[in-house]
Parts: C-alpha cells; structure tokens; sequence
C-alpha cells in the first residue's frame, strides 16, 4: 500500500480529486467521459504538470468486452456507464445517453503499475465490483475505500458487501451523499498543516478518520441497509410517492416526525470500508 496515494476512480468533474490534493495526497483519477477529462486536465493544469496528480482515460470493462467499449455518455453526467441497462433505466427517468466507444481500462494493469493505494473512492455506474474483485489479486489492500452503494437492488448491496468482507475489510458506514454539498470538514493534510474544505456539488465528501460517524461491523451495516431500504420503498425513485410528487412533501413531514428521522429522504449512500 502506497500511504501518500488515492485513486479517484470516476474522476468526474474533479470534485473529490480537489480535497485529496488540497491534504497533499498524490492523486490518480480514472475518467471515462472525454469531456470531464478535458475539463479535469484543465482546472488541475498545475497539478498534472507536477506529477500530483495523474488521469488514466478510459471505460472500465471485463478483458472479455475486448479492447473498445460503448460508453453511454449520459445527459446527466454522474449517469453514464458501460452498462446498458443502466443506461436504459436512467433514460425512462428523463436522462438520454449518447454511445461513444473508448479504450478499455484494465484495473489489474493499474494496480500492477502504480501500486495499491491508501485510500480507493470509487463510483463508476455498473463497473464498481470489477475495481473491487480485481483487490483480489493483490498482495495488499487500501486502508479504506468507498464505493457507491445501490438503490434498486437490496440483494446488490449485500453482494458488494460480502466483498467488502471477503477482501478483509471488518469496519464499515454508510454515508449519505445528499447532505455532502455545502458541508465543510477542518483536517489536517499530510504535512501536519491544518486543512478547511468546504465540499463542492458532486462531491463524495471526507473519508477515513475524517468521518463523523460510528464505525458498524458486517451485521450492523446489514441492519442500517435494511432501514435504508424501507426509505427507498416510501420515496425512492420506484416509490408510489415518487409518482404522485404533490403527496410526497406532507408525507415525508409525517414520516420524519413519527420516526425522527433526520436528513433528506431518501438520498442515496456510498459505503465506506475500513481494515
């Protein structure tokens, strides 16, 4: 493991790669939108000249899916995948994809040339478990990582889980992302020199030490999924409510004040997993 690197995985607008670099992190993102790219060699023009941080362009896809991939580039940007179906869901909300074809990224081949990182984020829709499984062959693990968690499929996030677990990971949280913009975490960076950062639209928010919450084991964060997913049953974007938005408000009231629910509903949350 290399204590001083992050791989932002899903580099997208640079949104996270901001507060890594900012605590001194070298920092290599993987982008598959061409455009994002561009934007990111851009706004970290310094950055990539001096070596801190580095961008690997390209789609993240099976060795079986062959040197090219169809990437759904979609109208909402955080959308876009190598998944199909995916594509095809997000499209029945409102967001259309436009297919381009792009390099393959093979994880196994970043990991092998740049080393295992200290800490993994990773959010690339419909290609989390192939930066995951390919932890596997490694000889080491990040200390932490955080990966986006699903919203349709309950089954998905025990899967995603079990290999959190399987790869040795025993800590865990899950971390609503609809109240990361705006809020502002004071840390330190990798020199000792204190860091305020205020995080920006899109953004995955702190991670590790830098996280307020309690740290669950396996079956407690099986537990806290469970009573996420009973939101996403009353608000979800399948919902009853979800189609009849004019009841949506007076119910939400009703269900925070019977439960004391804090927060927005329902959100959605990335895992976070510690060694």
């Amino acid at each position: 493991m290399i204590a001083d690197l992050i791989y932002d995985v899903g580099l997208h607008k640079g949104e996270d790669a901001a507060f890594y670099l900012k605590k001194g992190f070298k920092v290599l993102g993987i982008e598959a939108n061409p455009e994002l790219v561009q934007h990111c060699r851009s706004r970290f023009r310094n950055e990539v000249a001096n070596g801190q941080l580095r961008i690997i362009e390209g789609a993240i896809a099976p060795a079986s899916e062959g040197p090219a991939i169809t990437f759904y580039m979609n109208s909402d940007s955080v959308l876009s995948t190598i998944n199909r179906n995916r594509a095809e869901r997000t499209e029945k909300l409102g967001h259309k994809s436009e297919c381009v074809v792009l390099p393959r990224v093979d994880v196994a081949d970043v990991y092998r040339s740049c080393g295992v990182p200290y800490f993994l984020k990773v959010d690339v829709e419909g290609a989390d478990h192939l930066v995951l499984e390919e932890l596997k062959q490694q000889p080491n693990r990040p200390q932490y990582i955080s990966v986006e968690s699903d919203k349709v499929d309950f089954d998905e996030v025990e899967i995603q889980l079990g290999l959190l677990r399987d790869l040795g990971y025993r800590k865990f949280k899950a971390v609503q992302q609809q109240r990361i913009p705006g809020s502002r975490v004071d840390t330190t960076a990798l020199d000792g020199s204190n860091v305020a950062h205020v995080f920006e639209g899109g953004a995955s928010g702190p991670f590790g030490d830098d996280l307020g919450s309690q740290w669950l084991d396996f079956d407690g964060i099986i537990r806290r999924y469970q009573s996420i997913f009973r939101d996403y049953r009353y608000f979800g974007d399948d919902s009853l409510l979800a189609k009849f938005p004019v009841l949506a408000l007076p119910f939400k009231a009703v269900y925070k004040l019977g439960t004391g629910h804090r927060g927005s509903l329902p959100g959605w949350y990335d895992t976070h997993a510690s060694l």
